[in-house]
């Protein structure tokens, strides 16, 4: 779904979100999502997608070399789990009393 204003997608994953792999090498787990990047449609979740970085000598690595980190997962392989039940969801965009989007759970109904 894409906004009118401009081209930057409207995604159904946002940071701090809970949610589980559908594809890939880490099919079936579970991780929270420390970035969203709009406009690469892509997600960096927290332990999933790891890759070997080689870093120079910083401040913040004084002995630089091999570092483990999270790469960008696309969002389409990740699906939004509910807080409360800890179960996958799909997500869908409802008006609040006050006309304000919501997203909400198709399995449930429930505000997210």
């Amino acid at each position: 779904m894409r906004r009118k204003s401009n081209t930057i997608p409207k995604l159904h994953i946002k940071k701090n979100d809970t949610v589980k792999v559908l594809s890939g090498n880490d099919k079936g787990k579970t991780g929270r999502v420390l970035e969203v990047i709009p406009s690469e449609r892509k997600a960096i979740v927290e332990g999933i997608a790891m890759v070997t970085k080689h870093t120079k000598a910083t401040a913040e690595f004084p002995n630089g070399g091999r570092i483990k980190k999270s790469a960008a997962v696309y969002i389409s392989k990740l699906m939004v789990v509910e807080p409360k039940t800890g179960v996958p969801t799909r997500i869908g965009r409802e008006h609040d009393d006050k006309g304000k989007l919501v997203r909400i759970s198709k399995r449930t109904g429930e505000k997210i």
